[in-house]
């Protein structure tokens, strides 16, 4: 088999082009858009969030595919869907057209971004997936860092429609290829590591996966309504929008780094006490502003960037850790559920909250960090092999 550097490498890089494409695509195209077809901006956004909420709906099915015939289908075939469904949004002329773009594009993200990625990863590494797992965020950590000014280079040359179509094309040059050759021997192989337990029947659902459910909810809605408005809550606090940009500029490469951290120390904390440790950051960050306002948006941009970045990792190892890799696929689809549909409303959400009641906004998303904290000393680990 080949290494699980070429494996996680490979699978990091379509990662980055599927979110790229995908939910860091508004940002930079949703007023051209809107321009053109003359469609409100909330429009574009709301075509985003019911995206979400379709990959969420079929989230649980493509788990369970994954765990009975492997990941490399599943992949393979998220990047036709999503270059089917970035050439329909090239095409977009009104609502209707709109919506179907997003339709597809909702089918894409259910099946080609993380979960399925590490269901693929868990189906081939068992217990031994963590640190293939935080390899291909620490990749995928600059789907926005690169996504967007490669957004908007393709949309200052060739426009929007343009733009959409350049992100297709390299869905079917890029990432089918490599997809396809990262996961070529994994249908069929037993699990690295020594794996021999035996399968368990998967529980429909249970009080943890209940804790997990909320836990997810709770801080993927803080993150991802965070990352779509972090140059507006600057904003709102009083700074300049070329500090508020640059300031928001850091948080994908803050979130890498602090997966490395996370990575270089997984030997030594448990995905349990790395997942308290992440959802008290942005609360500290909250606190930061609070005392120092705009002159230390730099500060809350590092924290609230840190602690996104290591709960993408927990959104994959802690599932793993508590129920081990049997089913992983199926479970993880199912407990994401709640998540998506969370995110999917929380860009608008967090838009609105920051429209009326500016830096207050802070002392919402906090709370809800709080909340999913709390519910992680709800958990603990089974006395097993560490994974």
């Amino acid at each position: 088999m080949k290494s699980r550097f070429a494996i996680v490498a490979a699978l990091g890089c379509t990662q980055t082009l599927a979110w790229a494409s995908s939910f860091y695509l508004p940002a930079v195209l949703a007023a051209p858009i809107a321009h053109d077809t003359g469609l409100s901006t909330p429009w574009i956004y709301g075509a985003l969030s019911f995206g979400l909420a379709v990959s969420a709906v079929l989230g649980p099915m493509v788990g369970r595919r994954i765990d009975h015939h492997g990941g490399r289908a599943i992949l393979c075939g998220s990047n036709l869907a999503f270059a089917a469904g970035l050439s329909l949004l090239a095409m977009a002329t009104g609502p209707f057209s709109l919506l179907l773009a997003w339709l597809v594009l909702g089918v894409a993200m259910s099946a080609g971004l993380y979960e399925s990625a590490f269901a693929a990863l868990t189906r081939i590494y068992g217990h031994g997936s963590r640190s293939a797992i935080t390899g291909i965020t620490l990749i995928a950590g600059f789907a926005s860092t690169v996504g967007w000014p490669a957004s908007a280079l393709l949309e200052h040359s060739f426009g929007w429609r343009g733009a959409c179509l350049g992100w297709a094309a390299l869905h079917l040059c890029l990432g089918l290829p490599l997809n396809a050759w990262a996961l070529r021997y994994e249908k069929g192989a037993p699990p690295e590591g020594g794996d021999t337990e035996p399968a368990k029947p998967m529980p429909t659902w249970n009080r943890g996966m209940t804790i997990l459910a909320f836990i997810f909810t709770a801080s993927g809605m803080v993150t991802m309504g965070m990352a779509a408005n972090l140059p507006l809550l600057f904003a709102a606090v009083g700074a300049s929008p070329p500090a508020a940009i640059a300031a928001a500029s850091l948080l994908g490469p803050v979130q890498v780094a602090a997966r490395m951290l996370e990575f270089g120390a997984r030997h030594r904390i448990d995905p349990l006490a790395s997942a308290k440790i992440a959802n008290l950051l942005h609360p500290l960050g909250a606190a930061v502003i609070a005392v120092g306002g705009a002159p230390v948006i730099v500060a809350f941009a590092v924290l609230h960037g840190a602690g996104s970045g290591m709960l993408t990792i927990a959104r994959g190892t802690l599932p793993l850790a508590l129920y081990g890799p049997h089913g992983y696929g199926a479970r993880v689809g199912r407990i994401a559920a709640p998540a998506r549909m969370g995110q999917a409303l929380s860009p608008f959400l967090v838009s609105v909250a920051i429209a009326k009641l500016g830096v207050a906004t802070l002392a919402i998303s906090s709370a809800l960090s709080f909340a999913a904290l709390i519910a992680l000393y709800q958990l603990s680990l089974p006395s097993r092999r560490p994974s």
